[in-house]
């Protein structure tokens, strides 16, 4: 005698597939946020490029995966991440050591520069050329442009020679200028223990480690790791913060999403 299964499919009938409750369906998207929140809290992070101090390494519009795992000081909760100390050359996230007024309120903004010295380095340029424990670097390739920011171009090419001198529009602390000489040796920078010296790729373009002085550890987030999307961004677009601004820069970014998009440096590595 066939059995109701063996009759449900000879008549091929199925069983009535069960409906997903409101509660599964929340349940469903909650998990997914979660799972979303917990990336980009704890391994990564998504940061827009927002000047042009690492041209051309990194261009204004670029959009980035942060690797905030590999720098992270180790955790024992996560035994099998590989984890390393900063290093020389690397291109770090960071906060920035010292803060920005902005509507009156101190903010330390994220930046992005290369690492140029590690603790107990000895660093200073000559014609623009950086002097590393006596050993010239290869500079990058961005070329020699005029100086930004108001400052002597001496005080950038032959850093640090000259000492600095906060005025109003060059991006020089007065922390900076008061601790400045304490860490200048033999016409060398050196790096302090528990400290960082970092410089952006286009040299004179680049208010860095020069104008405000070293980061601490605890300081760097991460590493950029992909240049996920990339998009001609007008070098000023960070200062437009309106909303008929952000509402004008929305509808530009979809009606020109395929002209505008640099698609050679869509999905490749940050070097």
């Amino acid at each position: 005698m066939a059995t109701k299964a063996e009759m449900a499919e000879r008549t091929g009938s199925r069983a009535p597939k069960a409906e997903e409750t409101p509660f599964e369906a929340v349940a469903s998207i909650c998990s997914v946020l979660v799972v979303g929140l917990f990336i980009l809290t704890f391994l990564g992070q998504n940061m827009v490029i927002p000047s042009g101090s690492m041209k051309n390494t990194l261009l204004v519009g670029d959009h980035l995966l942060v690797d905030r795992i590999t720098l992270a000081p180790p955790a024992g909760w996560m035994p099998l991440v590989h984890y390393r100390e900063p290093q020389r050359g690397d291109i770090v996230v960071f906060f920035k050591p010292v803060a920005d007024i902005v509507n009156g309120q101190p903010e330390f903004p994220f930046l992005v520069k290369r690492l140029i010295g590690v603790p107990g380095d000895h660093i200073h340029l000559h014609d623009g050329i950086v002097i590393l424990n006596g050993v010239a670097q290869n500079p990058p390739s961005e070329g020699q442009n005029a100086p930004a920011f108001g400052v002597d171009k001496e005080f950038l090419d032959e850093f640090p020679s000259l000492t600095p001198d906060p005025q109003p529009g060059n991006y020089i602390t007065e922390a900076w200028a008061v601790d400045f000489a304490s860490h200048v040796k033999d016409g060398d920078l050196v790096v302090p223990p528990g400290q960082y010296f970092m410089m952006g790729d286009h040299r004179h373009s680049s208010a860095d480690s020069r104008f405000w002085g070293f980061v601490p550890r605890e300081n760097i987030v991460g590493r950029p790791l992909l240049n996920y999307w990339s998009f001609e961004t007008p070098d000023d677009q960070e200062t437009k913060t309106g909303i008929g601004d952000n509402l004008a820069w929305m509808g530009h970014v979809v009606l020109h999403f395929i002209g505008d998009t640099r698609w050679k440096r869509t999905l490749h590595m940050v070097r």
